[in-house]
């Protein structure tokens, strides 16, 4: 039994032949060329699908259905409701791709088609419920409870990096202030350190950077941390104490058994996750709270495709 899983970004597009148990066998990319029309984005896509299963040396007839990870939102009927790197509207994914592969199509957010990797074949796996955050350049988040995907009524119920940590905060490109992705993301790192460097100049981080602001990145801060840079630490302990309120807010309105980081920034590793670990108990609504289990993400790069194609696996 194989799966086709489509990881859509928007710089390129991959895809890749997967077994039940989240193995996969063969995969194959292309460029998305996301300025493209809507229709040539997809055919492209299915082109991408079908040199996979040739790898793999596997029939269409093999195939049990397909799955898709996007940067946006999709309906139950298969249309993509917004997808903003591709600048897609009310796209209807679903029936373009059926024209070129003829399987059950199922689409869900990229950051949740990740979540839902973890818990199949990852980090997650053998956990009841679980919340995935993706801290990139954005927040992304996939929650499973019971076992089963929880979008929400509208797909939206995992958009935790549009809630609302800090009142009047930092714009957000949502529209709003103060979101969550404003402050625990990489880029909200960068904007962190910056500040930093603007008032105190003479540190490890604008030394690593041959004193070019402009190349600070979320690697440079937490190496100049670890390092014993003053200011950098300081930027990293504002990034913690917020991180932890996002995390604390999951545990008070969901308590899932475990709770994993993946994303860019948690390439830091266990110097993120031992911050984070250290500061939860300050936050929780009684000192005796159990905690869920704090991980970081262990499919890396290979989430996108082997989530998604184990969105048919139900």
């Amino acid at each position: 039994m194989y799966y086709i899983g489509i990881d859509l970004g928007g710089t390129h597009m991959a895809a890749g032949v997967v077994d039940e148990n989240g193995h996969i066998y063969a995969t194959a990319e292309t460029p998305t060329q996301a300025k493209r029309p809507y229709a040539e984005i997809i055919r492209d896509m299915a082109a991408t699908a079908k040199a996979a299963m040739e790898k793999a040396g596997v029939a269409e007839e093999q195939i049990e259905s397909i799955g898709i990870g996007i940067p946006g939102v999709a309906d139950t009927d298969g249309n993509v409701i917004f997808c903003t790197n591709l600048g897609w509207r009310d796209i209807p994914l679903r029936k373009e791709l059926q024209q070129y592969i003829q399987k059950p199509v199922y689409i869900d957010n990229d950051a949740t088609v990740a979540g839902w990797a973890e818990y199949q074949a990852g980090v997650s796996r053998g956990t009841n419920s679980s919340v995935f955050l993706t801290l990139g350049t954005g927040v992304g988040a996939g929650i499973v409870i019971n076992g089963h995907i929880w979008s929400g009524r509208h797909g939206v119920a995992s958009e935790l990096g549009h809630t609302t940590i800090v009142k009047d905060g930092v714009q957000c490109t949502c529209g709003k202030k103060g979101c969550m992705e404003r402050y625990c993301s990489a880029t909200a790192i960068i904007r962190m350190a910056k500040e930093a460097c603007a008032v105190q100049p003479e540190n490890a981080m604008m030394t690593a950077c041959g004193g070019d602001a402009e190349k600070i990145n979320a690697k440079v801060v937490f190496d100049a941390a670890k390092a014993g840079d003053p200011i950098a630490a300081n930027v990293f302990e504002e990034y913690i104490q917020y991180l932890t309120i996002a995390v604390n807010n999951v545990v008070s309105f969901l308590d899932p058994d475990i709770i994993v980081l993946g994303g860019g920034v948690s390439k830091a590793g266990d110097f993120l996750l031992n911050a984070l670990k250290e500061n939860m108990p300050h936050y929780l609504m009684y000192p005796t709270l159990p905690m869920p289990e704090l991980a970081l993400a262990s499919l890396g790069n290979d989430a996108g495709i082997v989530g998604a194609a184990l969105l048919g696996r139900v």
